[in-house]
């Protein structure tokens, strides 16, 4: 649902010389933590409330509203919170709250696209005032990371949408659709009292825009929301500073292995061979990127760098089909040894990424027919296996859980995330017992298994891990991007 009117939770805004002002694609869809799952959403709420649990630079779970927490059996989780929080009206945080939070999840009546990550939560009890503990239907060795959500006031009822109160560093001003959310410095914050005012984000959906005003200086900060070409122009503006961290999101060649041609690993092989990975991230990311190894980014703790990746070698490539049967009929003749047809969406980066690919492809005698859908059109397409190749993106990914989603074989659609129809009986088993296992030791050595039997089968191509990029004017300082992007840094920024 979105937010309607201007809502308005204050009498005046913050003083503007002390307030950060961030330029945002769209206006987050609900302030609802537990409801809105857009990225401005998500970012409103890194500012508003506190995750249960949090995430450190590896990725790992570690403490956030909770000072400790307990697995006592394979089935139950206790987590005590730290005393003394604050919500923005003045109350404790209890474990209470973080009842209601997570209860929402498995009441049938609450409509939520998150509530799959709780599919095997059984119940939420509070064991006394700081302390909630929580019971699974079956062992989940990843279900701490589904803790890495915020929690909300008891009985906040479906008006938290639009008039939020959280525990987090910045309380709710107004917000105004289309326009701006403006956010004051919560003082009383358990963390210290941010270095600024306040936060704004506001909307300006045009990336041209989003320059123009950094440099009128309506606007301080951009973070992930301008193209590397941009970006490489706003470097050479001494007004400007720019920071960079390694990121989580994740760019991939799909394939659809249910179909005769792709069903051969030589050919998706030789489609792998003959991607220059390294020039799409040098020239066409400017250098924002770095090539993937796979879907796990190189920050997780659970990553796995022994694993097969593919070189540029187009000879290798043109080896592969000959072996597959696809030899080349006519020599250096103009006739291709197969054609495909690869499904993009139409943004200008993905299209013009496309047109790379299908030159390298060609190269290898692969004649490959792009075909551009605006975004809805694609996926709709992907989700109905309706495709040969498709090229789209997995955003953020923190949790190892994601190689079940994606590659178990039991995730076929409409259940997850296997949108290629990839099946290997001993991914299933390694991906099962990582899920079941009870230490991070444990998991890792069988996810690492679990990633290198992918990468050689190639049910994707990966193609890069994204550089965080923000810009910001000069006198904003203290900006520290995390993995993951999150707002969570502005509480440290300081605007001269």
């Amino acid at each position: 649902m979105v937010l309607g009117g201007v809502i308005s939770g204050c009498q005046s805004a913050p003083p503007a010389n002390h307030v950060v002002t961030l330029a945002v694609l769209s206006s987050p869809n609900s302030l609802d933590p537990r409801v809105g799952s857009d990225e401005t959403s998500q970012r409103a709420h890194q500012l508003i409330y506190d995750n249960l649990l949090a995430l450190d630079e590896q990725l790992r779970v570690v403490g956030g509203l909770a000072s400790s927490w307990q697995q006592r059996d394979a089935l139950t989780y206790d987590v005590v919170l730290r005393q003394g929080v604050q919500f923005h009206d003045g109350r404790e945080l209890t474990a209470a709250d973080v009842v209601y939070t997570f209860s929402s999840f498995i009441d049938p009546a609450f409509v939520s696209a998150r509530k799959g990550a709780y599919r095997l939560l059984k119940q939420v009890i509070a064991v006394d005032r700081y302390t909630a503990r929580f019971t699974l239907s079956e062992p989940f060795g990843s279900f701490p990371i589904q803790l890495v959500m915020p929690v909300v006031p008891k009985d906040a009822g479906p008006g938290l949408r639009e008039h939020p109160v959280g525990t987090g560093p910045y309380k709710f001003v107004s917000f105004a659709v289309d326009d701006e959310l403006v956010l004051e410095a919560f003082p009383q914050y358990f963390r210290g009292a941010p270095a600024n005012d306040g936060v704004v984000l506001k909307v300006v959906p045009d990336e041209i825009m989003r320059a123009l005003e950094l440099r009128k200086g309506t606007v301080d900060l951009v973070v992930n929301d301008l193209s590397p070409d941009v970006v490489h122009q706003l470097a050479t503006d001494p007004a400007m500073s720019i920071v960079e961290s390694p990121g989580t999101d994740y760019a991939y060649v799909g394939f659809n292995l249910r179909d005769p041609v792709l069903r051969d690993r030589r050919v998706r092989h030789a489609i792998g061979y003959a991607i220059d990975r390294q020039a799409i991230v040098d020239y066409l990311r400017r250098g924002l990127a770095t090539p993937a190894a796979g879907i796990l980014p190189p920050v997780s703790w659970a990553f796995e760098p022994d694993v097969f990746q593919f070189t540029h070698d187009v000879a290798r490539a043109k080896a592969l089909l000959d072996e597959a049967g696809y030899p080349d009929s006519d020599g250096e003749g103009p006739a291709p040894r197969l054609r495909l047809t690869l499904k993009v969406s139409t943004n200008e980066f993905i299209r013009l990424q496309a047109a790379v690919i299908q030159q390298d492809l060609k190269q290898a005698g692969i004649e490959l027919d792009v075909r551009s859908y605006e975004f809805a059109t694609l996926y709709a397409d992907v989700l109905k296996g309706n495709f040969q190749l498709f090229t789209l993106q997995w955003v953020g990914v923190s949790d190892p859980d994601m190689l079940r989603r994606v590659f178990h074989s039991q995730q076929m659609p409409p259940s997850g995330f296997n949108r290629g129809y990839y099946e290997n009986p001993e991914v299933d088993r390694l991906i099962d017992e990582a899920s079941a296992a009870a230490t991070d030791t444990d998991r890792r050595r069988l996810f690492g298994q679990a990633q290198r039997l992918v990468a050689e089968d190639a049910p994707y191509i990966s193609l890069w891990n994204k550089t965080n990029v923000a810009v910001a004017r000069t006198g904003i300082e203290g900006v520290k991007l995390t993995p993951s992007a999150e707002f969570t840094f502005l509480r440290d920024v300081t605007k001269r």
